[in-house]
């Protein structure tokens, strides 16, 4: 090989051995195609590179190249090689094939990377003939700039990252979308305003609350009502009977409280006091001094006590006799004669469960019922017997008026009347919302009171 001539390696897998004589000045080119029979090329003008064929499984074919072109390696994919001459001015270049390529003894000066299965690292057999031509040098053939051809570049293209490969993270353009809003820092309006209306029904509910307990500390108010007899005379006509209720004296309730009630009641100088149960809500041995101001009541023809439900919770054998202590007289299913009419009393139902419910044949049987009668009783629902023994008014309490929501619904469910005057037949029934408050001493909506009863005769 001369020594101006630039070797390249041929790579190959199973090289075929292209016969055929080198010229002095010429560098091997090696046709590329894919299981072709090699052809013979003529020989190139001087200073022409020398340029290989390329085909995929076709025929070499033979070119002449310009003395001022540039040598290029043949490539092809399992190609037979071929001989080729080329002037001594010409840049060898190197075959690369898959397949097969031959290449004179001296270019294998440059390494070749072939495939495990080449074998052309073996040198060519005609290369100790080929007689020695003087080296030109490379500047006289100086190949015009073109395209290089190998390795051929390619777009990069987008792939995963791998960890040999960093690759910088693709840009990505921005979306389009609609503009957001900003999140409010502050409370929304509508939240503001459930807040505000939270806050205003809180503070009139602690508000009625408040009110409704000072109510009930404070003390009953009198209401007065009039209530019409047929039998009633003339005479007894304004009589009046002061009828309180559910005073409910403990723990909260105690002796300033019924000092309260006892003092109301006397300020309106009734003829007649009734008190028509719940008195307490414990024992004579805990509530007796609570209840020592009733000693003070006064009225024209006395002051009359019968038992409610929450006596049997506290021993009302004990407080009946207590209350006789105190002045006032216990009706226990029993009448008394007043000028004008027929006081009766009977024990509460809850007295049942002791032996000790209401009789009212023994309150009202052989009585003249010509008089008018008068019942006390703790609870409405004792008008029906009432009506039947017939009784002109009944005068009762228990309900408390509701005193506090839901309490009116349960005592509108329990009681034929929950407050106030109703007529069942011939027979009047009145019920006071009482004086005390039971549980929370508080009334909402059902103010406590004392009533105090005028008697109306027709006749006047």
């Amino acid at each position: 090989m001369p020594a101006g001539a630039t070797t390249a390696g041929s790579q190959a897998a199973g090289v075929a051995d292209a016969p055929g004589a080198v010229s002095s000045a010429t560098t091997a080119a090696t046709p590329q195609g894919g299981g072709a029979s090699g052809a013979p090329v003529p020989a190139v003008a001087a200073g022409a590179a020398a340029a290989g064929s390329q085909a995929d499984g076709g025929v070499g074919e033979p070119g002449g190249l310009p003395a001022s072109a540039t040598a290029a390696g043949s490539q092809a994919d399992g190609i037979a090689g071929m001989p080729s001459g080329a002037p001594a001015s010409t840049a060898a270049a190197g075959s690369q094939a898959d397949g097969g390529s031959a290449a004179p003894a001296s270019a294998a000066a440059a390494a070749s990377p072939a495939d495990p299965g080449s074998t052309a690292t073996a040198p060519h057999p005609q290369a100790d003939h080929t007689p020695e031509a003087s080296p030109q040098p490379l500047t006289t053939t100086a190949p015009e700039p073109t395209a290089p051809t190998a390795p051929e570049s390619t777009a990069p293209t987008a792939s995963a990252p791998t960890a040999s490969e960093p690759t910088a993270p693709e840009p990505t353009a921005p979306t389009a979308s609609a503009p957001t809003t900003p999140a409010p820092t502050g409370p929304s309006r509508r939240l503001f305003v459930s807040r505000v209306v939270a806050g205003a029904a809180a503070a009139a509910a602690v508000g009625t609350v408040g009110y409704g307990t000072y109510g009930v500390l404070r003390g009953p108010k009198v209401k007065r009502v009039a209530v019409p007899l047929a039998k009633l005379p003339r005479a007894a006509h304004g009589y009046r009977i002061a009828v309180v209720s559910d005073i409910h004296l403990g723990p909260v309730l105690g002796r300033g409280f019924a000092q309260t009630v006892v003092d109301t009641i006397n300020a309106t100088q009734p003829d007649l006091i009734a008190v028509v149960g719940d008195l307490v809500d414990g024992s004579v041995k805990d509530l007796g001094p609570a209840a020592a101001p009733l000693a003070q009541l006064r009225a024209r023809h006395g002051s009359y006590f019968v038992t409610g439900n929450h006596e049997y919770f506290s021993g009302a054998e004990q407080w009946v006799e207590e209350v006789r202590r105190l002045g006032l007289t216990p009706l226990e299913n029993a009448r008394r004669e007043m000028p004008y009419f027929d006081l009766a009393g009977v024990n509460d139902v809850a007295g049942e469960d002791e032996g000790q419910g209401p009789d009212y044949a023994r309150a009202l049987g052989d009585r003249d019922t010509a008089r008018a009668c008068v019942l006390l009783a703790h609870q409405p629902v004792q008008i029906h017997d009432a009506v039947e023994h017939g009784v002109d008014l009944q005068l009762s309490g228990h309900t408390h008026g509701g005193q506090l929501w839901p309490g009116n619904l349960l005592a509108a469910a329990a009681n034929p009347t929950v407050a106030g005057l109703e007529r069942y037949g011939d027979t009047q029934l009145y019920v006071s919302r009482g004086a005390g408050a039971w549980g929370p001493p508080t009334r909402v909506g059902a103010p406590s009171d004392i009533t105090l009863i005028e008697l109306a005769s027709k006749q006047a």
